[in-house]
């Protein structure tokens, strides 16, 4: 689920490498949109954490590789960011790490019920099958290699869960993040200001994780 087509697995297998010499799994990549589309990519560290400026770092570390690859012949923005609170879940073993939170899955085809749809509370996760107790009844299991989408329903459980999970404030994260900024406003110049914080309490929603926007037509401009 990581990748679903061909263009997305190849470049999921272009910025696997940088992301790992980074410290970074990458959660997703998709290509979206129509005459410009727009290739997102879901990023973030080992314990789940992804800030602002390490969004902007890695963004511009695979910007180079896409350039030099061109996967996409066409114009197209690039996305980074952090998974976000109501996250996809993607990889054998994410399921997991959410026992007992409400998802929402969606097979790649119907089982054999003829059902493709599903939501539930998570109740464990066994060699890739995830087993769900069903918001409408009963209970279902679900291997992941058959899922075509899941993503996590925002509930206040699961913001009180991701809260806890993320790291207090002012032990490191933030000095990491001034020393990344710091340094990136060196690398940026005029652009640094195209990477905005938000403040509030670092955990949004899928369409707003934080994360920074490039765009392919900068690269253009790089190239002239």
């Amino acid at each position: 689920m990581r990748a679903q087509s061909e263009l997305e697995i190849r470049i999921l297998d272009m910025i696997e490498p940088v992301a790992t010499e980074h410290g970074l799994d990458v959660v997703r990549v998709r290509v979206m949109g129509g005459q410009t589309p727009t290739l997102q990519i879901m990023a973030e560290r080992p314990d789940g954490t992804m800030s602002v400026a390490a969004c902007a770092k890695f963004s511009r570390a695979i910007s180079p590789v896409l350039e030099a690859e061109d996967p996409i012949s066409t114009e197209y923005h690039l996305e980074v960011s952090s998974p976000g609170i109501d996250r996809p879940l993607t990889r054998v073993g994410d399921f997991a790490n959410w026992i007992g939170h409400e998802i929402k899955v969606e097979l790649g085809t119907p089982g054999p019920d003829g059902r493709k749809r599903f939501q539930g509370t998570i109740l464990g996760e066994t060699g890739g099958v995830v087993e769900l107790s069903l918001k409408d009844g009963g209970s279902a299991s679900l291997a992941v290699a058959d899922m075509a989408k899941a993503t996590m329903v925002l509930t206040e459980k699961l913001i009180q869960a991701a809260r806890a999970k993320a790291p207090p404030p002012g032990e490191g994260e933030e000095d990491e993040d001034e020393d990344e900024f710091a340094a990136l406003g060196e690398e940026l110049g005029d652009d640094f200001d195209d990477v905005e914080v938000d403040e509030d309490d670092g955990f949004e929603d899928d369409a707003d994780a934080e994360g920074f926007d490039d765009s392919d037509e900068e690269d253009e401009d790089k190239r002239n």
